[in-house]
């Protein structure tokens, strides 16, 4: 098992909702990573995305593609935040999952990226836009390798493309809350409980709802649906605006996480 399945396994014995929370790796620099990570777990977070930062982002919304550029600018690539989580497995054991695009992945090489992934302490890889139905020798080097495979389902995949979802997922499955582009929202999108539905008729596997998940409030409102909550754009622009008050706002995020099981 990895460290993503021994902690879904931890949530589901203290039947608790998880907190997944990304942040750009390399933003404001590579060597403050590190230190911002220690902080999102100090804060709750149970489950750490590290973003590659990539030039020519398509699901990034406005927040996270400012950040993706300041972490280029800071020389951020996918080996140095291989590098990242190397000096982060140095003083934690919080799941890592590497958050990439298909590019970088296909440009540094499927059975590359996954060897050197697992040396540096990373359990599992999410492309975000990698297509399921052409996943399967990407799916295959990945597990050999020990790695989970998480991979999206958004309320307008087909119950086909679910179901290859349920089927090449390991670890759990990240469902997007709303069609577009990520960032923070005022309201829960009505599509998000319809799509739990239909994945929970498809897969026993831990499901993880984001895009959009910004307040104590949605988290509050989702902790009895799905496993665990992703939060992103919100955590992107506390480190952009006071990266020293990163761990009492995720605090103030996992407050409101109910303790009991789900509905």
């Amino acid at each position: 098992m990895t460290r993503i399945s021994r902690l879904f396994e931890k949530l589901k014995a203290e039947k608790r909702c998880g907190m997944v929370a990304y942040l750009t790796a390399g933003d404001p620099s590579p060597a403050a990573t590190p230190d911002l990570v220690a902080a999102l777990e100090r804060g709750g977070a149970d489950l750490i995305e590290l973003g590659v930062p990539f030039s020519d982002p398509i699901a990034d919304g406005p927040v996270i593609q400012l950040a993706g550029d300041r972490a280029l600018r800071a020389g951020t690539t996918l080996a140095k935040v291989l590098e990242i989580a190397r000096e982060i497995r140095k003083r934690s054991e919080v799941p890592l999952l590497l958050f990439t695009y298909l590019n970088p992945a296909l440009r540094y090489g499927f059975a590359r990226l996954a060897a050197d992934a697992k040396a540096a302490g990373i359990d599992g890889c999410l492309l975000t836009d990698a297509s399921v139905e052409e996943a399967g020798e990407y799916v295959r080097v990945m597990r050999e390798a020990g790695l989970d495979t998480v991979f999206l389902a958004a309320p307008t995949s087909t119950d086909r493309r679910l179901k290859l979802v349920a089927e090449y997922s390991s670890g759990f499955i990240y469902l997007v809350s709303r069609t577009g582009i990520t960032g923070e929202q005022q309201t829960i999108s009505d599509s998000a409980l319809p799509l739990i539905e239909r994945m929970r008729a498809l897969t026993t596997l831990p499901l993880a709802l984001g895009f959009g998940i910004s307040t104590p409030e949605h988290v509050a409102a989702l902790s009895g649906q799905v496993e665990a909550v992703v939060v992103g754009s919100a955590i992107v622009r506390q480190i952009e605006k006071d990266p020293a008050q990163l761990e009492g706002f995720m605090h103030s995020l996992t407050r409101p996480i109910a303790k009991t099981a789900l509905s």
